[in-house]
Formats: structure tokens, sequence, C-alpha cells
């Protein structure tokens, strides 16, 4: 259902956002520094005479010991597989994050770790890291203001997890750490620190994910729960800059996407609780401002309408617009990703594969309902891309043919799943993606790779369901008949039947056998059955067919009567 709040849209030219090289943080360690009052003032001598080594201190700031394993990589060599392979970054845990695709095809991409950002070339094959020196003195000032209220210091790290190119030249991303966002000049290979500031005080921030758009600069503030545009000015007098807040109390604003009337769709949840999918009316917004109106305060309730999450909806972290307009939403929590119909306000809830037992290994058998955690989503030429972040998977969902291929990504890391004893378990911690035609790019935040998806690589098999709609009575079963056709090389090799459901508390039950050999065509039986106790409703079921590298399936619309 749709509906509308009254509220003020809160506008500010922030003086303080500038294109500058100054280093900000909300502790001011003036005490290291000759006793500047004002940290703005510090000066890049005093920077350069903070020597941390002629302080006596003996900081470890890397990581050390089991942590090197868990956080820098498990993994000696990067991996691949028939349709994605593993690119080694160079310099050691780096902890590779947000990636983008410029216009000539160059993969950038930020580190957490060291404050870089880094180029791929793909015709060579060549990494470029560009040295951070403004990160630098920031980690500084970190290890200062730890010290100054007596905390144990630690390296400088920081979850960048939006990054975008700029026309200009330019790569901007976030940073979660410091509240800021950067601006790395490609030509002269400098970086500039905007500090991203709030307009209430006290309140919390964590810059996310970054979209450009035009002129402007697009970033979800996560725990502040706004949705910033930042107006970048070619002539670096400042950053035009207002926020949109939340229509929730105290709720988080998740990822964006822009339909093609340019209204912004986002999301606002409470973690554990209630949330809401919400259309800000962007063009409108703009044409008011130019009316002179915005000094006077503009009513929030003028720009947006928000429909209540479905159930089984709670943590929806990925938003992307889809064909038809339609609106999608990943759900970081389960299996399920959903789409939402702007003309019916109406959701439909889809599923992923369940993970295989080699991404979360379950060596202590606690592990009954294993979830794949789709994280992000983007649409690409007709198609949902998902990084389904707990399954080492990357997904490609068609919703006009409703098929579903997942990519594994080959490299596994075992320190953070239930993996004690078993030898391939694991997940590499795909946080990000990029789409550039067939190809995805991704990072791998704990095993230092960056990799790709080849989507223009023949599939190794097919398949085929002989039924797309089913309507059931309550404990009536109906026959399924799905055919896998080999595609690809003469050897026979081994498969297993796919299968899961959007249907909770068993309401659709599914059976079938596992495991069967790929010679050339192979024809299953499938067996749906709507238990006694079941709710009244329509269901999604992913029927299909998975090897070690790649899982190929297609839904079926079960209606229970």
């Amino acid at each position: 259902m749709k509906t509308r709040k009254k509220g003020i849209l809160f506008f500010a030219v922030v003086a303080g956002i500038m294109l500058t090289s100054a280093v900000t943080l909300a502790v001011n360690p003036a005490q290291w520094f000759n006793d500047s009052s004002d940290f703005d003032e510090i000066t890049a001598e005093e920077l350069d005479a903070f020597d941390l080594d002629a302080l006596g201190l003996d900081l470890e700031l890397g990581y050390s010991g089991d942590q090197l394993s868990q956080f820098c990589s498990a993994n000696e060599l990067a991996g691949s597989n028939e349709h994605v392979k593993e690119y080694k970054i160079p310099t050691a845990c780096t902890q590779p994050l947000a990636i983008t695709v410029d216009h000539n095809g160059i993969v950038w991409f930020a580190q957490t770790n060291t404050g870089k950002v880094a180029k791929f070339d793909p015709l060579t094959e060549t990494f470029t890291e560009y040295d951070n020196s403004v990160w630098k003195n920031v980690e500084k000032i970190f290890i200062a203001s730890a010290i100054e209220n007596n905390v144990e210091p630690t390296k400088l790290r920081s979850m960048m997890w939006g990054i975008d190119y700029f026309p200009d030249g330019s790569i901007w991303f976030t940073d979660e750490a410091t509240d800021a966002i950067w601006k790395f000049s490609i030509d002269d290979e400098s970086y500039n620190r905007i500090s991203y500031s709030q307009t209430e005080e006290g309140k919390s921030s964590l810059p996310q994910k970054l979209v450009i758009e035009g002129s402007k600069i697009i970033i979800n503030d996560f725990t502040g729960g706004r949705l910033s545009f930042l107006d970048y000015a070619q002539d670096e007098q400042g950053l035009l800059h207002y926020a949109i807040p939340s229509v929730m109390e105290n709720a988080v604003t998740s990822d964006f996407a822009i339909d093609s009337d340019k209204n912004v769709w986002y999301t606002n949840w409470v973690p554990g609780g209630q949330g809401i999918l919400v259309k800000f009316d962007y063009p409108g917004y703009e044409f008011q401002s130019t009316q002179g109106e915005v000094t006077q305060g503009l009513l929030l309730q003028d720009f947006v309408e928000w429909y209540n999450f479905p159930v089984g909806l709670t943590t929806p972290n990925g938003v992307a617009v889809g064909p038809n307009q339609k609106i999608w939403l990943a759900d970081t929590s389960s299996n399920y990703f959903f789409s939402f119909d702007p003309k019916t306000e109406e959701f439909t809830k889809y599923v992923t594969s369940i993970p295989t037992i080699d991404s979360y290994g379950n060596a202590s058998g606690f592990i009954k309902n294993p979830v794949s955690r789709p994280y992000w989503i983007e649409h690409s030429d007709g198609n949902l891309i998902m990084n389904e972040h707990n399954a080492n998977r990357i997904g490609v969902f068609n919703p006009s043919s409703e098929t579903l291929v997942e990519y594994t990504v080959p490299s596994r890391n075992p320190n953070w799943q239930d993996c004690a004893g078993i030898d391939y378990c694991g997940l590499a911690q795909v946080f990000d993606f990029a789409v550039a035609g067939e190809k995805i790019w991704f990072t791998e935040w704990v095993e230092n790779n960056i990799g790709v998806v080849d989507t223009s690589i023949p599939l190794p098999f097919s398949i085929v369901i002989d039924k797309d709609k089913i309507t059931l009575e309550k404990g009536q079963t109906t026959q399924i008949t799905l055919e896998v056709t080999k595609t690809g090389s003469a050897n026979m090799y081994d498969a297993s039947v796919n299968s899961s459901s959007t249907s909770t508390f068993s309401d659709i039950i599914i059976t079938h056998e596992n495991n069967f050999s790929l010679s050339d065509k192979t024809t299953i039986s499938v067996e749906i059955m709507a238990s006694e106790h079941a709710l009244s409703g329509t269901h999604k079921v992913l029927l299909g067919a998975y090897t070690d590298d790649i899982a190929v399936s297609q839904f079926i619309t079960v209606t229970v009567m």
C-alpha cells in the first residue's frame, strides 16, 4: 500500500565540503602538533614531523599470526574455472572492496588495508596501484587520536563500499572509517579527501554506495539514514550538498537506484524490524529548488512515496531498476530476492539456489538451513546480477525467461565458515562487482584477488522443464519433468539436481534424485507437493542442475488453492 509522510527536506550549502587535501577527523589530537587549536590548520610539515618510531611506539599495524590467513589470503595462487578467472594483486593483503569499470574498459578498485586506488588493464593483465600520501597522514592522525584517548593504536582500515568513474577523468570512492569521500585524479595521480559531514550533531554517519549521475554524486549514508546529493562544481568552489532524511525513525538507508524518469528508489529499514521501499521524486525536487522555495524548506511528503516491505524481506542491501522499470531488492539475511512493480504496487518473491556444502562446511553439524545472502543487485542488458555472498557465487537472473545462472567463485577462505578439517571450503568474501558488457568483475576481500566472470562462454548444459506454472490443492502432488542436455565437451561428468522454494514452513515439498551422470541427455522426474497445512498463495520453485562450477535453473510458479 502506498503511503506518504510529512517532514522537512533539509538543504544546505556545506562550506566545509571543499575539494582539498586537508585531513579532518572527529577527534582533534592537537597535542601531537604543537598544540594547534584547529586541526584544519595542521601543516604538511607538522604531519611529516610526526614520527611514530621517534615516539617509541612498538606497533604492529598489519595482520599477524592466524589473521594473515583469515584476512590476507588462505591461497597462494589465484584460481580459475571454465567461466571465472581470478588475478592475484601484487601487493599482499590489500583487501580489495569497491570496484568499477571506466569507459575504456579499465578496472578500478579501492583497497581497505592501504587506502589506495588500483587499476587493472584486462588487455595486458597488469595492475597499477597508486600510493596515497593523504591516507598516510590520515593514518597518523588516527593513531595519535587513539593514543590520546587511551585506545590501543591499530592500522587504519576502511570499508570502501562505493566507487564510480567521473567523466572528468577521476575516480570517486567512499570511506566509512574516517567519514569521508575521496577523489582520485587519474592524470596527476593525486588524492583529495572530502569530509562527509552531517547536519545533526551527534548523529552517526557511514557513507556507503556511491553513484555518479551527470554532475551529481549520490551517496547513501547507511547508519545516518540519509540519501545525499552532492553537486560537483567544476571550478572547485565547493560541493552543493543536500540530504533526504529517513522516512522512518532510527532506520538505516541502504542502496539506491534511478529509474527512467530519474526517480531515486532506496530502502529505509530498522535492523530486526520493519522497512519500506522509498521513491524520491528527484526531478520534482530539482524543479522546485529552481523556484526559490528551497530556502523556506520543502515538505518531504511532496517528493516521496513509500511501500511497506512484504513478508520475508528484512535486510535489503541491494536495489536495482530492471526491465519494465520494476524495482529489484536483494535480501542479505536469506536466500531471497524480490521484484516490485510500481504499476500494480505488488512484490514478487524469488529464491537463489541453496549454497553447496563447500561454501559453508558444516564441520560442526549445526548448520541446518544455509543461506546464500545475496548482497548487491545490478541491472545490465536485461539481466539482474547479484553477488551471493554466502554461497561464493555470482548470480545472473533473466526476469523475462525466469532463468538463473550462478557462477562459482573458485577461491575459498576456510577461516570465515564452519570448515574445520575440510580441505576445499569457505568464502572469498565477494563484497562488490561491476558489469562491463559480457564481463562481471568482482573483488575478493579476504583472498587479495580480483576476478571476472565471462558470461559469453557457452553454458556446459541446458535445461528444459515441461511446466512453468502449476496449481495445487492442499495435499495434492504433481510431476514435473526436468531435461538436462549436455552442450559442451564430449566427456561425461557428474551433476546434481538443484531445487529451492520461496515457501515457508514446508508448504511446498520437492522430491527428486540428487546426483546423476550427464553424458548426453538426462531426464529426471521431480515431484512437487503442497502440504496438507500449506497456506494459500503463490510461490516460486527454482529447479535445475549444477556442477562444481555452475548452476543453471528455471523458476516454476506454484499456486496453492
